[in-house]
């Protein structure tokens, strides 16, 4: 009886063995191609993908990023068996004279192809953005484990055109450097299941025709100059509007693997360098401010001033005798902003320098801003302050430069520079504001009367040659030695090598616009001969385009 029970369970147990393994080859190989579909039925909606990135346009519409679909072609070289026939094939397709180019590597293409074709992977892409010609001829001939791909890139069509404001969208997957860097979070489209959306738009402050005229001036200043670099901004000094940002040299975002890495930074935020002479009108906005000195206030220039063991010369090692304030910054008379300087004080000359903005980011919507700490200028020694005066000694950079600027020339408010004008986010319209201070650096009387000043440099002075016939024109050139360690010498003081720069605004009681133009070295001795010129050349361009009538006739 016992051995009966026993014989029963058993036979149950093989019963329910044999039912559970009949089950599992029903569902894992009767039915496997079944429930596999199924299952990625079920898996791939669920699948995140990344929206289309935005696109970037000039103020005026014209495109300046944007993305298009491109055929591609890989290769599977696990399926490839004849290696060197394919590479063969391929090469003679991309290259339909049938002698293939060199590569950067000094290697042709026949054997760049092989290389990867004898990779033991499953994926090697071949070429990207392949013609319809190319696409044709490998549908032709149907290689086993060649396959055509496609995929989305970004494009550039104005090439080299404003690249260090734009940037780029390279590696990771995200924007780097300029407009792309920075917003690189509004231009990426959402994540989402099947469903996502495009990123937002974004339309600049920046006007194709004055940015294409500042370029062109700056490729001319290499010709006519030989320039090392230079960069030329544009800007409305009421609301910090930029109208143009332009640097030389620049690069081809498209290609921008095959460049330098020191072309992405944007010298116009990223590279400080010391003003010169275009500083002494900050000096003479404090002193002014504080009372010390009007523009009438008179000194006797001997052509030097003697600070401990140091002294300090005028440019040429001219002296000028009897002068006023105004004709300091005419003659740009080194001893004139020191004399002023003195008037108003080491502590208030620090907390004005502070006041328009020097120690501190502009807040400019470009990536990687940069500011100088000056901290050898703030170690407070007698001839630190009475170099900065005139603007040796001291760094800045030149949206820093032009910000302060903007102060004189629009009755004392700071202003922060924007390069984004608006968004445009799936139809909704997202207008940039401008940020302009509520308490004024410098007062509206003190601005009346540095614009009457800098009028009188460009009608009276050394910057004559940027006027502009039947206009008040305001402004004022800085020359200044560039120091070994900027060179990449391990040296101190400074060489011989110059930044040659002008900064100006139109029309001077009532400016529309503010242009600087900073150049690296050129072959000129002062800024009178080499800056001056390019600004006349550009603003009387933004007179006529933006069709602004004559001060007087």
């Amino acid at each position: 009886m016992k051995k009966w029970r026993i014989n029963l369970i058993f036979i149950v147990i093989i019963l329910f063995g044999a039912a559970i393994i009949s089950r599992l080859v029903y569902l894992q190989i009767i039915k496997h191609d079944l429930y596999k579909a199924l299952a990625q039925g079920q898996q791939e909606p669920f699948q995140i993908m990344k929206g289309e990135r935005g696109d970037i346009f000039f103020s005026g519409g014209e495109i300046l990023a944007t993305n298009i679909k491109e055929k591609y072609v890989f290769v599977s070289p696990q399926e490839i068996k004849e290696k060197e026939k394919i590479a063969e094939v391929l090469s003679q397709i991309f290259n339909s004279d049938h002698n293939p180019p060199a590569t950067p590597q000094g290697k042709t293409e026949y054997e760049v192809i092989l290389e990867k074709l004898k990779k033991d992977n499953l994926f090697e892409k071949i070429k990207s953005k392949i013609t319809e010609e190319e696409e044709q001829a490998l549908k032709e001939i149907n290689l086993t484990g060649v396959y055509l791909g496609e995929a989305v890139f970004r494009e550039y069509p104005q090439g080299t055109m404003v690249s260090q404001t734009i940037g780029f969208f390279g590696g990771g997957e995200k924007g780097q450097y300029g407009i792309e860097g920075y917003y690189d979070n509004v231009l990426q489209g959402e994540e989402g299941i099947q469903e996502f959306d495009k990123g937002s738009d974004i339309f600049l402050t920046i006007d194709y025709n004055i940015q294409f005229m500042a370029e062109k001036l700056l490729e001319s200043a290499k010709e006519n100059l030989n320039i090392k670099g230079g960069q030329i901004i544009v800007l409305d000094p009421n609301s910090g509007k930029i109208l143009a940002l332009a640097n030389f040299p620049n690069f081809n975002p498209n290609n921008y693997s095959e460049v330098d890495f020191e072309l992405f930074q944007n010298s116009v935020v990223q590279k400080p360098f010391e003003p010169g002479s275009a500083f002494k009108p900050i000096t003479m906005a404090a002193a002014l401010e504080q009372g010390k000195i009007t523009p009438q206030t008179t000194y006797i220039d001997t052509g030097k001033v003697e600070i401990g063991e140091y002294t300090i010369r005028n440019y040429g090692e001219n002296v000028w005798g009897k002068q006023t304030m105004t004709g300091v910054l005419e003659k740009s008379i080194n001893t004139g902003a020191v004399f002023a300087e003195r008037q108003l004080g080491h502590e208030l000359f620090l907390e004005y320098i502070d006041l328009f903005g020097f120690f501190e980011l502009t807040g400019i919507d470009l990536q990687a801003e940069f500011f100088s700490e000056n901290r050898e200028f703030k170690k407070g020694y007698e001839i630190n302050f009475a170099t900065a005066s005139y603007g040796q000694g001291i760094e800045m950079t030149p949206i820093q430069l032009v910000r302060a600027f903007c102060a004189i020339a629009n009755g004392g408010k700071l202003v922060r520079p924007y390069i984004v004008e608006k968004i445009v986010d799936n139809g909704i319209i997202i207008e940039t504001q401008p940020e302009i201070s509520s308490e004024r650096v410098i007062s509206q009387k003190t601005s009346s009367q540095l614009t009457a000043m800098l009028t009188s440099v460009v009608e009276n002075g050394f910057a004559k040659a940027a006027g502009v016939p039947d206009y008040y024109i305001a402004g004022k050139t800085g020359t200044a030695q560039i120091p070994w360690s900027i060179l990449g010498v391990d040296k101190r003081g400074y060489s011989q090598e110059t930044w040659q720069s002008f900064i100006g605004f139109a029309p001077a009681f009532s400016p529309r616009f503010l242009i600087l133009i900073k150049l690296d070295n050129p072959r000129s001795k002062t800024a009178e001969y080499s800056a001056v010129p390019i600004f006349k050349e550009l603003a009387k361009y933004i007179i006529d385009y933006m069709q602004i009538p004559p001060d007087y006739e």
